[in-house]
């Protein structure tokens, strides 16, 4: 008897620790995110191969902005697609959820690789990411940056200032690999030529991508990708989405700070930003309360992309939660017809 009331009162003990406030998003909010990711992957999968990427965002776009407005939540999109007239994209400022529940901060890409998405290439993805409020990093318009991402094994050996080389050595040590099987994913650019040079260099493989550094920069924290980095420069709102991630992956992005020109330079330094300053995974998403959703649309190193099959759609999904350091593969299988129906 005594066993069962120290078992019964551990039980409680756990219960109280894991319950949730309001003041927070609750543990259920992840499930409900990949909800939206799914819905936007299948509405813009009818528009793979067919090049009008401004269809298939347009659709994916409508999807996850219907999801989203019947999730117990009170968002604000922080990191969006843009400014509110330049709607019907996900815009900055935009409130989603249906306002009861959690203040958050929302990071959408209802289609991360709107490109490969029109062109029928691997590794587009429907994403959505969400944090506390206010712990999101505003990155003040510079809407590019300087990467480095790797998984858990380097992640407190890396650092961006070091020389490209000391890097890829560090990281083929931490994972006691030689420095001709290290694979660094990187955005195939003309700004990337003497990046691409330096990691032949160094002796290690490049994987070079058209578009897509949140997969790419997820499989890099991620064993069984064939990938051990990233690197190079990337949108800052993927940054920061896959910051969000990698709270729950574990691993490590660092971030600089990279202006086109001397405007965006100009409202860096106004907006206080420190240009030659490395951004930890911590300082993009300050708080540990973050989710993370995506859904692939087309087929890639993360996630398998939407099937038709009789009158089914098949989606893959990965849904995270940083606070408990949960990961979640989800395999959904959705009736087409009720699926029209249900989202008409």
């Amino acid at each position: 008897m005594g066993s069962f009331v120290t078992e019964k009162n551990n039980y409680a003990h756990l219960s109280s620790r894991l319950s949730v406030s309001d003041a927070e998003p609750d543990r259920n909010l992840a499930l409900e995110l990949v909800r939206a990711t799914e819905a936007a992957a299948i509405a813009s999968s009818p528009w793979v191969g067919f090049g009008d990427k401004n269809a298939a965002d347009g659709a994916a776009v409508d999807a996850m902005r219907g999801l989203l407005s019947t999730v117990n939540f009170n968002g604000v999109v922080v990191i969006g697609e843009g400014e509110k007239d330049e709607a019907p994209m996900l815009f900055n400022g935009e409130q989603v959820g249906n306002g009861s529940g959690a203040e958050c901060d929302v990071a959408v890409d209802p289609i991360d690789g709107t490109r490969l998405t029109a062109l029928g290439l691997n590794n587009a993805l429907s994403v959505l990411a969400v944090a506390d409020r206010g712990s999101m990093f505003d990155p003040s318009a510079v809407f590019y940056m300087e990467k480095l991402v790797t998984g858990p094994e380097a992640a407190e050996l890396v650092d961006l200032r070091l020389p490209v080389k000391q890097n890829l050595h560090l990281i083929a040590k931490a994972k006691g690999k030689k420095i001709s099987q290290v694979t660094v994913t990187i955005l195939d650019r003309p700004r990337h030529a003497g990046l691409i040079e330096e990691i032949r260099a160094a002796g290690a493989r490049t994987k070079l991508i058209m578009d897509g550094d949140v997969a790419g920069a997820i499989a890099a924290t991620r064993e069984g990708t064939g990938v051990d980095a990233l690197m190079g420069v990337g949108g800052t709102p993927e940054g920061i989405v896959t910051a969000c991630a990698i709270k729950a992956l574990g691993g490590v992005i660092q971030g600089r700070l990279w202006p086109t020109d001397d405007d965006e330079k100009q409202q860096a330094i106004d907006a206080g930003h420190e240009l030659g300053r490395v951004l930890t995974t911590n300082d993009l998403v300050t708080s540990d309360n973050c989710y993370f959703a995506a859904t692939g649309i087309t087929d890639g190193d993360l996630l398998r992309g939407a099937r038709y099959k009789d009158n089914r759609i098949h989606t893959q999904s990965i849904v995270m939660r940083a606070k408990s350091g949960t990961i979640r593969f989800v395999d959904g299988e959705h009736q087409q017809d009720k699926w029209e129906a249900y989202t008409r």
